[in-house]
């Protein structure tokens, strides 16, 4: 039997002897896992199991597995509580739909990433072969500048410059998240 605490010479009973109003025996099966200064632990898992079914349930599991069986039972029990009709089986439901649409979050900034990089290369590609040496060597020379007539692209409308980045508009709020970033 755990002793948490003595009064008297005697020790403390466990919190599920507590709860049911008895004396705790030597032997008690409740006692090395529901202490005295932890008695909410025992009363979720009494309310939602009952201290007899628990009993027998302990009884039964070899002493090396008891420990996490209690870890379960409290576990559930105090998901009980909270959600009486789904219990844990709620709060999994609810992980699962937060990672969907992390997931979802995830391959939109994904695709636009890729988005941006192909109009990069398309950029890299446009340019002159003497402005991509410079690129990649990393050379910079004001003497080397290209005119501006280069760093316009012409189309039906006019001039269009190169720099110049599509705009994406991300409705999140589908998500139930506020918007992180919109472009």
């Amino acid at each position: 039997m755990r002793e948490v605490g003595r009064k008297q010479g005697t020790a403390s009973p466990c919190a599920a002897c507590k709860l049911l109003r008895r004396r705790c025996a030597q032997g008690c099966i409740f006692a090395p896992y529901f202490p005295a200064d932890e008695p909410q632990k025992f009363a979720n898992v009494h309310k939602v199991f009952g201290a007899s079914n628990v009993s027998k349930l302990l009884q039964e599991l070899p002493a090396h597995h008891r420990s996490d069986a209690v870890s379960s039972l409290v576990y559930e029990a105090n998901a009980r509580v909270r959600d009486p009709v789904y219990g844990c089986v709620g709060a999994i439901s609810s992980l699962q739909n937060q990672i969907e649409a992390l997931q979802t979050q995830l391959a939109i900034a994904q695709a636009e990433m890729v988005h941006l990089r192909m109009r990069h290369a398309t950029y890299l590609g446009s340019r002159s072969p003497m402005m991509v040496e410079m690129a990649s060597t990393g050379t910079s020379s004001s003497s080397m500048l290209l005119p501006k007539q280069q760093l316009m692209k012409t189309d039906q409308h006019g001039p269009k410059p190169v720099f110049a980045l599509d705009m994406v508009m991300l409705d999140q709020t589908s998500f139930g998240e506020p918007p992180i970033w919109s472009c």
